[in-house]
């Protein structure tokens, strides 16, 4: 059948997933188990995961692999959830993929245990092109958790866990031991994990002891493992171990952690006798982009986009501006989901006292915070008098036209940048 890939998808299920995998473990049997002839890295985390991803999807292309990668959310298009070589899925593609796996979801459906999610369709699809297209490798990013996540169901060559922090407590938990513990189900046996050790021993505990239950080979990243570190406006630089002048094309000091996680995978890929040159590791990190992760969509005026949507990421925000515009004169543009921690985040943000602030309700109105929610949210956490409420369109045309000569930073969800660009377009075409 003829479909439109964007509103089919868009319309899609996207209720809560078994947490017996149920879903996921049916369409893998039905199309003969996909998952279980690729070569997996598997990266979950609270954050930084996206960001660890693109980075070891760019050092294996360099070192001349073929490297599929699944990760969300996507930003404008759903194809940017499933890409090869950083070369997204066509819709083509897409709906070649949609027409086989819709009559196993019809099949799952009348067995009435329970409904295949979004995700779980998404996933399947990954996992049926990435082995068609022989891809020597797939980058796959965990969608929420871990342990009962759809794309838990591979066996990973290594498992990555970027970090463990408060985000979607009211499905993971309400502690950061119960929420590593989740992370924590994509540890493997016989197998290999990566984890940045954290200030918070009960976590590093949960992984030690996954690992250890899993006959894992944990390779623990601790700060004292990085030296030489510096940075300017085009580059972070780093030592890491035996690797030296690493040069990072993002910013923001948690990055260097994400890379580091790179470079110890680098290590385990070649010791299983994979070929990953030092030149490829370098270009590699030298030239990734990730887009929406303290990006600058706009140069006159200077905007910069981060969709930092929990604490954690607000607070890693904070310290990235402080590093890199402390002195200069800011206004942000605040939008978070409802389904977020707003008190803690508008915190941090408004630590920043001599800065404008102003709120939307981003794109949707039902799934954000209302402005006006914001606005009397943030009065509790700072005695700034400059905080204003607008729809998100007229806040970038405003910033643009009244608050030209600063930096402007978009912030608070990922969920709204599609739109963003779309309003920067519209006037820029004008102009």
């Amino acid at each position: 059948m003829r479909i439109a890939v964007e509103s089919f998808l868009s319309k899609f299920y996207k209720g809560t997933k078994n947490v017996e995998l149920k879903g996921i473990k049916f369409l893998c049997d039905k199309f003969n188990h996909p998952e279980k002839d690729l070569k997996v890295i598997h990266i979950a985390g609270t954050n930084g995961k996206g960001s660890c991803a693109e980075m070891m999807t760019n050092i294996l292309i360099k070192a001349g692999y073929k490297v599929g990668k699944f990760l969300s959310p996507h930003l404008i298009k759903y194809n940017e959830r499933i890409s090869i070589n950083n070369k997204n899925i066509t819709d083509e593609e897409m709906e070649g993929l949609i027409n086989r796996v819709w009559p196993k979801v019809n099949e799952y459906s009348i067995l009435g245990d329970h409904r295949i999610t979004l995700f779980e369709f998404e996933t399947i699809m990954a996992f049926l092109y990435f082995k068609e297209n022989n891809c020597d490798f797939v980058v796959l990013e965990v969608g929420l958790g871990g342990l009962y996540d759809s794309t838990n169901i591979v066996n990973p060559l290594i498992s990555i866990i970027t970090s463990v922090g408060y985000d979607h407590m009211s499905i993971l938990g309400d502690t950061l031991e119960k929420i590593a513990e989740q992370k924590a189900g994509i540890i493997k046996q016989n197998s290999d994990t990566i984890f940045v050790k954290q200030d918070e021993e009960e976590v590093n505990n949960v992984i030690k002891k996954a690992c250890l239950d899993n006959n894992n080979n944990l390779h623990l990243i601790e700060k004292d493992n990085i030296s030489n570190y510096s940075y300017d406006k085009d580059y972070q630089k780093f030592d890491y171990k035996k690797y030296k002048d690493i040069l990072v094309n993002l910013k923001g000091e948690k990055q260097i952690y994400n890379a580091s996680i790179c470079l110890e995978a680098v290590d385990i890929l070649n010791k299983k006798s994979y070929k990953i040159s030092d030149k490829s590791v370098k270009e590699g990190l030298k030239t990734v982009i990730h887009k929406a992760r303290f990006e600058t969509i706009s140069k006159k005026p200077l905007i910069i986009y981060d969709g930092a949507h929990n604490k954690p990421a607000m607070e890693n925000l904070v310290n990235s501006i402080n590093m890199y515009y402390k002195n200069n004169k800011k206004v942000y543009i605040i939008s978070i989901l409802k389904s977020k921690d707003y008190n803690s985040m508008l915190k941090e943000i408004l630590k920043d006292e001599k800065s404008i602030f102003i709120f939307t309700d981003g794109n949707n109105k039902d799934r954000y915070v209302s402005k006006e929610e914001l606005l009397e949210t943030a009065k509790k956490y700072t005695t700034n008098q400059e905080l204003y409420i607008e729809d998100l369109k007229v806040a970038i045309d405003l910033v643009k036209e009244k608050y030209s000569k600063y930096v402007i930073f978009i912030v608070g969800s990922f969920y709204i940048y599609g739109d963003v660009i779309k309003f920067l377009n519209v006037e820029q075409e004008k102009n």
